[in-house]
C-alpha cells in the first residue's frame, strides 16, 4: 500500500489544487446565499473565503483526495434569521453542489480551448510517440508541452471531481446538502419524523458508502453528467478534441 501512494504522489500533488478549489468555493456558496437569504454566520465567522485552511475536514479531505468523494467542515447556518427557514435552508444548500456544477463547466471551457492550444503545438509529436514511432530519448515532449499537459490533465480532473463532489452532495439522505433541499417537499409531519433520526440515516449512509453498494450508481450518474458536458464543449467521444484528449492523459499517466 505504501510503494503504491508512493507510486501515485505525483498524481495526488495535480490533484491537490483541484480538491481544495472544489472544497472551498462549494462551502463559500452555501454562506454566500445564506447570507443574502439573512444570516451573516458564516460571514461573522470568516468562512466567506476561499482560503481551504477555513474549510477542510481533515477526514472529508483525504476521501475527496484519494476517492474524490468526501466533504469538507459545513459552513454554519442559522435558520433562525431566515424568513422562510425551510425554504432559504434548501436554496443555501443547493448553492455547493450547483457551484460545483459551475465550476465544472468552466473547466470544460477551459479544457477545450487548452485542446486547441495544444493541437497546434504538440498533436505531431504525441501522434509520433503512441503510434511508436518516436522511443527512448525522443520520448520527450518539450517544456511547454509538458506544462500544456498538465493544465489539460488538471482542467479533466475539475470537470470529473466537481461533478463527483455535485452528485455526492445532491444524495437526498442527511447531512448532505441534497437532503435539505429534499425536505422542502416533505409535509412538516414526515420532516420532523426523519429530523429525529438524522443522526441513524447518516451513520447507515456511511456503511453503505464503506461497503462501495453506492459507487455503482454514483459513478454512472457522473458518468452520464460528465460525457454530456464534454459533449456539449465538442469533446464527445467520437471527436478529434476526445482522441487528443486521450493522448495527452496517457501521456500524464506515463510520466506520473
Amino acid at each position: 500500500m505504501f510503494e503504491n501512494f508512493i507510486s501515485q504522489l505525483p498524481s495526488y500533488v495535480i490533484s491537490l489544487p483541484v480538491i481544495l478549489l472544489a472544497l472551498s468555493f462549494h462551502e463559500m456558496c452555501h454562506g454566500y446565499v445564506a447570507l443574502k437569504l439573512g444570516d451573516p454566520t458564516a460571514r461573522n465567522l470568516g468562512r466567506l473565503t476561499l482560503n481551504p485552511i477555513k474549510h477542510l475536514h481533515p477526514l472529508g479531505f483525504l476521501m475527496m483526495l484519494f476517492f474524490h468523494v468526501g466533504f469538507a467542515n459545513p459552513v454554519p447556518i442559522n435558520s433562525r434569521n431566515f424568513k422562510k427557514p425551510r425554504r432559504d435552508m434548501a436554496l443555501s444548500a443547493l448553492a455547493g453542489p450547483l457551484s460545483n456544477v459551475l465550476l465544472a463547466i468552466v473547466s470544460a471551457i477551459i479544457l477545450r480551448l487548452l485542446l486547441l492550444l495544444c493541437q497546434q503545438t504538440m498533436v505531431d509529436d504525441l501522434y509520433l510517440i503512441y503510434t511508436g514511432i518516436l522511443t527512448g530519448s525522443a520520448y520527450r515532449i518539450s517544456a511547454i508541452g509538458t506544462i500544456l499537459s498538465i493544465l489539460v490533465y488538471m482542467s479533466y480532473l475539475s470537470v470529473i471531481i466537481n461533478i463527483s463532489y455535485a452528485v455526492f452532495n445532491m444524495l437526498p439522505i442527511p447531512p448532505w446538502d441534497g437532503s435539505r433541499v429534499f425536505y422542502v417537499f416533505l409535509p412538516n409531519k414526515w420532516y420532523f419524523g426523519i429530523m429525529k433520526y438524522e443522526r441513524i440515516i447518516m451513520i447507515g449512509m456511511f456503511i453503505l458508502l464503506m461497503t462501495g453498494f453506492l459507487d455503482a450508481p454514483l459513478q454512472f450518474i457522473t458518468n452520464g453528467i460528465s460525457s454530456g458536458l464534454f459533449y456539449l464543449t465538442g469533446m464527445d467521444y467520437s471527436s478529434e478534441p476526445f482522441y487528443f484528449l486521450h493522448l495527452i492523459l496517457n501521456h500524464i499517466n506515463s510520466l506520473l
